[in-house]
């Protein structure tokens, strides 16, 4: 989910908060920092939501507005991982292809939802195995209601998208805990890579993509990637020195170029838009952001960068080391030579662990197998694509007309909920004043 809106929109939404904080800005800030420089639990606003069950998903007629659980925790899993070793017992293996097809006969269009509630056993290990399954003629999953009995019937808990609070996720329908994807008109040019829907610090465990209305023009196909085959394919010693270096995601641009003219005085403004930017807003992204001036060599540009991470990790299930890492879409150097429509404030940017640039080259070998693993289908409307979201990652090509493809996202159901959130501040008031159209 994410790339658009994630960067184009977070500076927006940075700008748009500096100015609603005011001069209380610029008072010494309440917040707190942990000793390890992050974002102290006591720095964001929190409102208490109603708890839910853990392991049974809530009754398919209740209304979720507001209900949702934030979502869970990334799990991180990345120690003494033996990178030649790991891959050679993957060349030993036969991965199965991912996805898995399940296209209805006319007697499991009759059953309906029954469906999903008689063979859910079925399909949660195929989707183990495979790492996704795509539905396809089934009739009862062409609107949201719907849609949300199919998963409810499979036992899927819903939750929020791991940057909800950003207000760069938008409901579809949020009685039933359905998001929008990326369908507006001004996005529809650019190509999303492929990513997790993860951040450093969230990441949903799985998710359940619908078409409701195909792209009307052509275009917009869906993709996949199994990252076991990714991780399998990726050059030993570039896999074996990103897992020793680690990456840094940057996910937008604060161009302060017109600070050059406080003359003496530049340093001192440039130190107080970032502190503002630090304290005041980037707490409400929940995302574990720095902000860095000239990682990119431009001196007067204030980038939103996450922490270090490995590209690499565990599935938490199954144990199995995958890339788990979004730089085919966020690469600066990709997104150059793809469709784009991102302006420049939201672009984003990939760096290893120390902020050093990663080579051209590199980058080119890495979106040559990921590339080479991709698999893209037109979704038709009421197509449902379940995926494993540590395992797949995914993207969308670009397309013409009018499209409505949507998304809920799920917790496993058995990790713990968090009954205090960040509020929904920033959600509501972006989606409620601009219309992204």
């Amino acid at each position: 989910r994410e790339v658009q809106s994630r960067t184009a929109m977070l500076k927006l939404s940075l700008f748009l908060a500096i100015s609603l904080e005011g001069a209380s800005a610029f008072m010494p800030s309440p917040m707190l920092r942990a000793p390890s420089g992050r974002l102290s639990s006591r720095s964001a606003r929190a409102v208490t939501v109603p708890r839910m069950t853990l392991a049974i998903p809530p009754p398919k007629d209740t209304d979720l507005t507001d209900a949702l659980p934030d979502c869970p925790a990334t799990i991180w899993n990345t120690e003494n991982i033996d990178v030649a070793a790991e891959q050679a017992k993957y060349r030993a293996m036969d991965l199965p292809d991912s996805p898995l097809y399940i296209t209805a006969t006319p007697a499991d269009v009759e059953k309906g939802f029954a469906y999903f509630e008689e063979n859910k056993e079925m399909i949660m290990a195929k989707l183990k195995e495979h790492g996704a399954v795509l539905f396809k003629g089934f009739e009862v999953t062409k609107n949201p209601k719907g849609f949300r009995e199919a998963w409810t019937a499979l036992g899927l808990n819903p939750c929020l998208d791991p940057i909800h609070t950003s207000g760069l996720r938008s409901f579809l329908d949020a009685q039933n805990g359905v998001y929008e994807e990326v369908n507006k008109k001004s996005l529809q040019q650019h190509y999303i890579g492929l990513h997790n829907e993860s951040t450093f610090k969230k990441t949903a465990t799985f998710g359940a993509f619908v078409c409701f209305s195909p792209a009307s023009e052509g275009g917009g196909e869906f993709f996949i990637a199994d990252g076991a085959k990714i991780f399998r394919d990726l050059r030993t010693d570039l896999l074996e020195k990103f897992y020793k270096d680690q990456v840094r995601i940057s996910v937008s641009n604060l161009d302060l170029g017109f600070l050059e003219g406080l003359g003496g005085l530049k340093e001192k403004g440039m130190e107080t838009v970032k502190n503002i930017v630090s304290t005041a807003v980037a707490p409400k992204f929940d995302m574990d952001l720095d902000m860095i001036y000239g990682a990119d060599g431009k001196p007067m540009r204030l980038q939103a960068v996450e922490h270090r991470q490995s590209p690499i990790n565990r599935h938490p299930d199954t144990g199995m080391p995958v890339w788990f890492c979004n730089i085919h879409n966020h690469a600066r150097y990709l997104r150059d030579n793809r469709p784009c429509t991102v302006p420049e404030v939201g672009m984003t940017e990939v760096y290893y662990g120390d902020l050093s640039h990663i080579a051209p080259a590199d980058l080119d070998h890495i979106n040559e197998v990921s590339n080479k693993h991709i698999v893209d289908f037109k979704m038709e409307k009421g197509d449902v694509l379940l995926v494993d979201n540590y395992r797949v990652l995914h993207g969308r090509d670009i397309f013409e007309g009018d499209r409505l493809h949507a998304v809920s996202w799920f917790r496993k159901g058995d990790e713990p909920v968090n009954l205090v959130k960040p509020d929904n501040f920033f959600n509501s008031l972006i989606n409620g004043a601009i219309s992204w159209k």
